[in-house]
């Protein structure tokens, strides 16, 4: 394949809706999940009857969630469905709904992550296979032998580790929507309790529960509704890949680094950019060294000097490449359905100039990317107009 569909049939990003992340509540998954559509419906100025269609994106709250919770704004007939893709159902659902108006079958689609703090139950541990140890489908314990690795390989040390977390909690202090809204000291990160390995608690992401919409139009759609195509970003790319059967080098590379260099690679190529070219990322980084490691293997910093491009400000907003600037996953929090939403959401707010109190001199291109068990990986590329 290769990847003109969204080249030849522009998308753009019209509508961004959110409810806050916070921890779990008894508040109906449906009131976080219509919190976010309406706000995304008046942030594009359209109504819930205009939409051809939606995917819901969720990973935790059950079947049939999407059509019991969109029911309330109204039947209109429009064609609901509903992905599961771990950490990245959200991202999925982004990537269903821009291909399906690319593909030029629809014009208007909401794509719409929600969840609650489910039961965590995996199909990995209910494939009939033993694990070699009880740990060995654990993504803590994998992410703290990571931290090993780079330690040994790079000489990577604690303090790189929590600089990663000091970065994205004074981010998320910025952010309204965040879980954590409080900006921590390296002191504060180091000395919190030890979870595995070297990763302190304020190292490893929180779980909780909210809500993330985004509403995607073709270009057929923006002239008949009279959107603004000032505040219209462009999807460039849009990328999915799971590790291969060699996933990993002969270095010991793990197998997660190259499913994320391999998918914002193919991502790039097909927005016609390189990875220096980028102003703004979100990436995944449930544990402090993911941000790290990612940075380096999508190419917005050389191999090993992930941690030196954070030190030297690189990183941060106002940087060269401000990376999760609405807090991460460390500090805006992950939900799981509306995580990847929620950095389409954050990235469209940086290049609408919308981003107060936490907005990047400069957003022209930029990445959303995102991974979920199984190995998966989601990459979009997104352009300011």
């Amino acid at each position: 394949m290769n990847g003109t569909l969204l080249k030849e049939h522009p998308v753009h990003v019209v509508g961004i809706g959110m409810h806050k992340y916070q921890f779990p509540t008894e508040t109906p998954y449906p009131v976080l999940g219509l919190t976010a559509v309406r706000e995304a419906l008046a942030d594009s100025g359209l109504k819930f009857s205009d939409l051809d269609g939606a995917v819901v994106g969720t990973a935790a709250i059950g079947m049939a969630a999407g059509r019991v919770m969109l029911k309330h704004l109204g039947s209109t007939g429009l064609e609901v469905e509903q992905v599961e893709n771990a950490s990245a159902s959200g991202s999925t659902a982004f990537r269903i709904a821009c291909l399906q108006v690319a593909s030029g079958e629809k014009d208007l689609v909401l794509a719409v992550g929600v969840d609650k703090f489910g039961d965590g139950r995996r199909a990995a541990n209910k494939d009939g296979l033993v694990p070699l140890s009880p740990t060995a489908s654990i993504p803590l314990v994998k992410f703290a032998l990571m931290v090993r690795r780079c330690m040994q390989t790079y000489g990577l040390t604690a303090e790189d580790l929590a600089r990663v977390a000091v970065k994205n909690h004074r981010n998320a202090s910025l952010n309204p929507y965040a879980q954590f809204r409080k900006v921590r000291t390296l002191e504060q990160v180091m000395n919190s309790p030890k979870i595995c390995g070297d990763l302190t608690s304020l190292q490893c992401t929180p779980r909780g529960e909210g809500a993330a919409a985004v509403i995607v139009a073709s270009p057929v759609a923006i002239k008949r509704y009279g959107l603004d195509k000032q505040r219209a970003i462009r999807v460039l790319s849009s990328v999915s890949n799971s590790e291969g059967l060699a996933s990993g080098d002969e270095n010991g590379t793990p197998s997660v680094i190259d499913v994320v260099t391999r998918s914002s690679r193919m991502a790039l190529e097909q927005a016609g950019i390189g990875p220096k070219d980028l102003d703004v990322v979100e990436l995944h980084d449930a544990f402090s060294v993911e941000e790290l490691v990612y940075s380096e293997a999508i190419g917005v910093c050389e191999p090993g000097e992930g941690a030196h491009y954070l030190n030297r400000g690189a990183s941060s907003i106002g940087g060269e490449c401000a990376i999760n600037a609405s807090g991460g996953l460390l500090g805006m929090g992950h939900p799981l359905g509306p995580t990847g939403l929620g950095q389409i959401a954050e990235i469209t707010r940086q290049m609408r100039a919308e981003a107060t109190g936490r907005q990047h001199t400069q957003a022209r291109f930029a990445m959303a990317h995102m991974v979920g068990l199984g190995t998966v990986a989601v990459a979009h590329v997104l352009a300011k107009p």
